[in-house]
């Protein structure tokens, strides 16, 4: 029995790599309770294994004694001291009492009770070790899809690639290698489970730490990062080396370093900003490729008013604002985007209906109570429009409508148009 136990160690240490420790309390508490069960005993039991000879013994503590009155933890005094000379009256001993047949129920029992054991031990290693790279990047092969999430084996174990960590319209094949984000590791009944992203900006910030030296080595510093998976990601990056070009050094030699990066992503575009401590250099960076023409800050409420020529305004507003959006959470700051045109007629807008010439107090009053609340709403108004308003006669309506497109000028046509 001893050699096919120590057998049963040195097998379960070489297999599954875990520390002899481990193994032997493992074996000792499955022993323990292999040895209630099949001989129902009460007593102050313990099991002692030799690893290096796989010797087993069944240990009881037992009182020494006058005379015995329950045999099952006590000892006559005369036998305790065949065991350990010099033992006392009311002393512990600890007596074996292994049974001659629980060799072959040991090991049976042992085969069992330890692989769960084992099993657990793994399990728990393999959660300390992934738990230690949460948020860090990871290489591993589509094995299958389970309603439309991603199973992905990351050597021997499993992770999962949910399809809310999925990049909309990236296809998984089997066999697929894919660089992943660990995005949280959990313990669950059946083992660790392992959570994986293609959309966390964690993803973009390793790949610039795998492809970029200056990044790895801390010399260029990734301030922020903002992304739409799939679509567009803005990276604000810093030097520390005044002689270190920090947007330079992402790009590469002929874009080589940033063009991995987005091929890795499958075609997902990249806007490397440089970082600036001037909040208005740093937003008018971060809207490009469209020009900035004016930034009005707005401290208190957090926000800019970004002047860019009217017809480069689609192209800092973005495909469906997504440019604005980004430039928006990378800076954290919220930009209002306007053109020039529309700047001069907000400014329009704020010209009482008072000041319009023939126009007096009563006249502007019966004005704004038909809607009417500024100089641009009649200059985008029609004759008839005005007559509506009670007191307002033709001539009068002319007048007031001329003078109203006199002070605003050509700007509400070229805006409106």
């Amino acid at each position: 029995m001893s050699i096919e136990l120590k057998g049963l160690i040195e097998e379960i240490r070489r297999e599954k790599e875990i520390g002899l420790g481990v193994i032997v309390e493992a074996l000792r508490s499955a022993l323990l309770s292999a040895y209630k069960k099949h001989f129902g005993s009460s007593e102050n039991v313990t099991i002692d294994i030799s690893p290096d000879t796989g010797r087993l013994k069944v240990l009881a503590k037992k009182k020494v004694v006058k005379e015995i009155e329950d045999p099952g933890i006590e000892i006559e005094k005369e036998d305790a001291q065949r065991i350990k000379k010099g033992v006392k009256l009311n002393q512990e001993i600890e007596v074996e009492i292994t049974p001659r047949e629980f060799g072959r129920i040991a090991v049976q029992t042992a085969k069992q009770v330890v692989t769960q054991r084992i099993r657990e031990a793994e399990r728990e290693k393999i959660y300390q070790e992934f738990k230690e790279r949460e948020g860090d990047i990871i290489t591993g092969i589509v094995q299958r899809s389970e309603h439309k999430t991603a199973i992905i084996t990351l050597g021997k174990i499993e992770a999962i690639l949910p399809v809310r960590e999925q990049i909309f319209g990236e296809d998984y094949r089997y066999g697929d290698r894919i660089k992943t984000y660990i995005l949280s590791v959990r313990r669950m009944p059946k083992g660790p489970q392992i959570i994986l992203s293609r959309t966390h900006p964690g993803l973009v910030r390793r790949l610039f730490e795998l492809e970029i030296p200056e990044v790895y080595e801390k010399i260029v510093e990734i301030k922020n990062i903002a992304r739409e998976a799939g679509g567009r990601t803005k990276i604000a990056v810093f030097s520390k080396d005044t002689n270190v070009d920090p947007v330079g050094s992402c790009v590469g030699v002929r874009g080589a370093r940033v063009n991995s990066i987005i091929q890795e992503l499958r075609g997902e575009k990249i806007d490397i900003i440089p970082y600036n401590e001037d909040s208005v250099a740093f937003v008018s960076s971060a809207l490009k490729p469209a020009p900035v023409q004016e930034v009005i800050v707005h401290k208190e409420e957090g926000g800019m008013e970004v002047i860019v020529p009217k017809d480069k305004l689609s192209l800092a507003i973005g495909r469906k604002g997504q440019n604005v959006r980004l430039a928006a959470k990378l800076t954290g700051w919220k930009i209002d985007l306007k053109s020039p045109e529309e700047k001069v007629l907000e400014a329009k807008t704020k010209i009482k209906l008072i000041e319009l010439p023939g126009v007096g107090a009563k006249s502007a009053q019966v004005l704004e109570e038909a809607g009417f609340k500024n100089v641009v709403d009649i200059a985008q108004s029609k004759i008839e429009d005005l007559t509506k308003v009670k007191g307002i006669g033709k001539n009068t309506a002319e007048k007031i409508l001329k003078a109203a497109k006199d002070l605003i000028g050509e700007t509400v046509e070229k805006v409106s148009r």
